[in-house]
């Protein structure tokens, strides 16, 4: 059994700094038509010296430096990125053409509001498509991002528990929840108790009655959760934290397995934010940046960060007048390139497309998951959603373990999938390849991840030591954490230091 490999560039790229001769350079300027600068009338102190290494290279060299590194770099664009709870999928043209016409693109964030009058209409339907979608009652679009959403959300409950007089010190956190929701409860200076999950991958409803009391200002859960399960009794459990005054937040990060199916704010959620970065097909990370909008219900509309974007006669205007606000979270209005996309994104798929997302995303992953499971043995039972938890429990015996996988699939030209990760599920390997990807691209996917199962059964040494293909091998990462090297040295600096 083999699985093809995708050809790429194979060659290691030196730095800028080792391209290049003495001598060399990238610009031809015309003679001065003005008199010379003087610079020794520029005091000492303030005069940058001559800088010792810095590369001497021409335009050629330059431009083929940078493009061989940036064909080096995995995209969406290229293939599968099957990373869990992440959503990578591939970012529609269609919204980065509508993101870069000229009267949104060049906008100013101090413009008064009546020039801005179109910009702030897009900032209003993104708000009023995202209550339909969420059935939560209003929407902050400031955030930039997921856990700068998470933060919000939990600000907006201490606000509320504060202007009640019952201050509230702990928050709730199952341990299949998205990574950072512990965190963001930390930062905001609640202390965290953990809840546990059952054997079919929920939370233990009796576990959170038991410690649902007065003092626990509300519970942040993820659905579906990180092991790609939604939550069958979230009814219950919305009704547990409401019956002793604590609020819900709901992390969004896999409402792509809702969207156009199911409502949050029908089951009884107080906060949740979206990922408009993930669910809603705008550029992720770096690519972006993100964007994390925030919805509440009617409890908490009165704290949402000010000032929202409203409509009053035919006009957009902004409203700072909400006492209770929280304040702003951000300079503006949050990322508002990524609010063109994602309204773009939400408009040319309609109700109908949108409800096809999560069907086809759903369908995906449990393609996946039937095709891998007698090789790499299912987390749980339970029926997965837009997303799947795998083991290597059958491969430990061989001495190949999860991270030997991931390093493998980069062989045959895959990003891997997350792993390790929700922790709750030892080796795991957590698979989520959205609606985007064709029956061809999951099926070589499949059997490349078939192909590294057997390599472990008959030659775990090839497993163990790979990637073999790729311009670096194995990395030390538990060093390259520790001690990492940010900034390039030549050879002479590196021997004296």
């Amino acid at each position: 059994m083999s699985a093809p490999r995708r050809a790429g560039v194979l060659r290691e790229e030196p730095t800028i700094f080792e391209v290049g001769s003495r001598g060399r350079v990238g610009h031809s300027l015309p003679p001065l038509d003005v008199p010379e600068s003087d610079f020794s009338t520029i005091p000492e102190g303030v005069r940058r010296g001559p800088i010792d290494g810095m590369p001497e290279v021409s335009e050629v060299d330059v431009v083929r430096h940078f493009v061989r590194l940036s064909r080096l770099n995995y995209a969406v664009d290229l293939g599968l990125y099957p990373l869990g709870s992440c959503t990578m999928k591939y970012n529609p043209k269609i919204n980065e053409e509508l993101a870069r016409v000229e009267g949104l693109a060049r906008a100013h964030p101090l413009q008064d509001p009546e020039t801005a009058q179109g910009c702030l209409r897009v900032i209003w339907e993104l708000e009023r498509s995202l209550r339909q979608i969420t059935g939560m009652q209003r929407f902050t679009l400031q955030p930039a991002a997921g856990a700068h959403g998470e933060m919000v959300g939990i600000l907006m409950i201490r606000a509320h528990h504060v202007k009640s007089g019952r201050p509230r010190a702990t928050i709730l956190v199952p341990d299949s929840a998205h990574g950072t929701n512990p965190a963001s409860a930390a930062m905001a200076g609640y202390k965290v108790e953990q809840v546990p999950t059952n054997a079919k991958g929920c939370i233990d409803l009796a576990a959170l009655r038991a410690k649902m009391t007065g003092e626990v200002a509300g519970l942040m859960l993820t659905n579906p959760n990180t092991l790609g399960i939604f939550e069958e009794e979230i009814e219950g459990i919305v009704a547990a934290v409401h019956e002793k005054g604590g609020l819900v937040y709901m992390d969004g990060a896999n409402m792509n397995a809702l969207v156009g199916v199911a409502r949050p704010g029908d089951m009884g959620i107080d906060v949740l934010h979206l990922n408009l970065h993930k669910t809603f097909s705008t550029p992720h990370g770096g690519g972006g940046p993100g964007s994390g909008p925030v919805g509440v219900s009617r409890t908490l509309e009165p704290y949402l960060p000010a000032p929202l974007v409203e409509e009053s006669s035919g006009r957009m205007v902004l409203n700072e007048k909400r006492p209770d606000s929280i304040g702003r979270v951000s300079s503006f209005f949050g990322n508002f390139g990524m609010h063109v996309r994602a309204l773009a994104y939400i408009r040319s798929l309609g109700a109908d497309g949108l409800r096809l997302v999560a069907e086809r995303a759903v369908l995906n992953a449990n393609y996946i998951r039937a095709k891998l499971k007698d090789l790499y043995p299912v987390a749980f039972e339970t029926p997965s959603l837009h997303e799947t938890i795998l083991s290597d429990r059958l491969l430990e015996e061989k001495g190949v373990r999860t991270l030997d996988v991931a390093k493998r699939l980069l062989d045959y030209g895959f990003h891997p999938p997350t792993i390790y990760f929700p922790l709750v599920v030892h080796g795991a390997i957590m698979i989520e390849p959205t609606e985007t990807e064709p029956k061809a691209e999951l099926d070589a996917f499949i059997t490349a991840m078939r192909t590294i199962a057997h390599e472990a059964s008959t030659d775990p040494d090839l497993v163990r030591g790979a990637p073999h293909t790729t311009p670096v091998g194995r990395l030390d990462e538990a060093e390259a954490a520790r001690r990492p090297r940010l900034r390039y040295k030549p050879e002479r600096d590196r021997a004296a230091s």
